[in-house]
């Protein structure tokens, strides 16, 4: 199933916001990420291409095609790849339902993890105010983001050559200004509550750039995080645990790189999951 021998095996991965097609994208990370993981089920939720970004311009490099063709590759050798659609590649949710060669397109879905819990992944986009009903103001925001990575952008070639991690000026922000901090609170809780009505443990998701795991009134929270900053992804390993990953520092220190797992107990291979309700 793998198409890279030294690959890392593990039950799913969960990647989101790739934002590929803008020149904030991490993409070599991607593919490095990629690379050194491999699983049978892929889940990309959302933010895979950005639509918002190519509309108004065309940029498409080499190493952003090197990313989707790797996707592919893997998706050939045998692993089932779901395409979990966010606001930013909301063009492909006129084929939501369509199913080709391996690849499954979805708004949402349930996953069945190998303990038995059952996983609501959705990008989140459509529980952000901003984005639903003041798309301009979500758009201004964008731009200013655009603005931030570019300043961040100097400083952390600067640390990837002095082999430290990545530092994030707007997450930095996020955690400094009360209104970024309560923002990131309730968004938490909505997906909580969507997952309590899809009847779900829980809930994987991204659109906010902020990778965490952590409970909410019982429920699990998974955030993936992105691959324009903090570059992060979630993948599950064949006891259950849900493990966040950050890249590169796993590559710079040769260890674990989990933020947190949670461990369950060991159960049988995984098998395709099926849409949710």
């Amino acid at each position: 199933m793998s198409d890279d021998s030294d690959a890392k095996q593990v039950r799913s991965i969960f990647i989101s916001d790739l934002h590929l097609g803008t020149r904030g994208a991490q993409a070599d990370l991607v593919l490095e990420f990629l690379r050194a993981y491999d699983a049978p089920q892929i889940y990309l939720v959302g933010d895979i291409i950005d639509g918002w970004r190519l509309k108004n311009g065309w940029y498409f490099p080499q190493a952003h095609n090197d990313v989707v063709q790797k996707l592919l590759r893997k998706v050939r050798k045998g692993s089932k790849l779901v395409y979990v659609t966010g606001n930013h590649d909301d063009f492909l949710r006129d084929y939501t339902g369509l199913q080709f060669g391996g690849i499954t397109l979805v708004d949402e879905i349930i996953h069945e993890a190998a303990d038995g819990r059952r996983m609501l992944v959705i990008h989140g986009d459509l529980f952000d105010l901003v984005v639903r009903n003041a798309k301009w103001l979500a758009l201004l925001g964008d731009w200013a983001y655009t603005v931030a990575l570019v300043l961040n952008h100097g400083i952390n070639k600067v640390r990837r050559t002095l082999r430290l991690p990545h530092w994030s000026l707007s997450a930095w922000a996020k955690h400094k200004v009360k209104n970024a901090v309560n923002y990131i609170g309730e968004f938490e809780q909505c997906l909580a509550d969507e997952a309590r009505r899809h009847k779900a443990d829980g809930v994987i998701c991204g659109h906010i750039h902020h990778a965490t795991q952590r409970q909410i009134d019982g429920l699990t929270y998974i955030n993936t995080g992105d691959w324009v900053e903090s570059c992060t992804a979630v993948v599950e390993h064949d006891d259950g645990r849900f493990e966040i990953i950050r890249w590169p520092q796993h590559r710079f220190r040769g260890e674990n790189p989990g933020l947190s797992a949670v461990s369950a107990p060991q159960r049988p291979a995984p098998v395709l999951v099926g849409e949710a309700a």
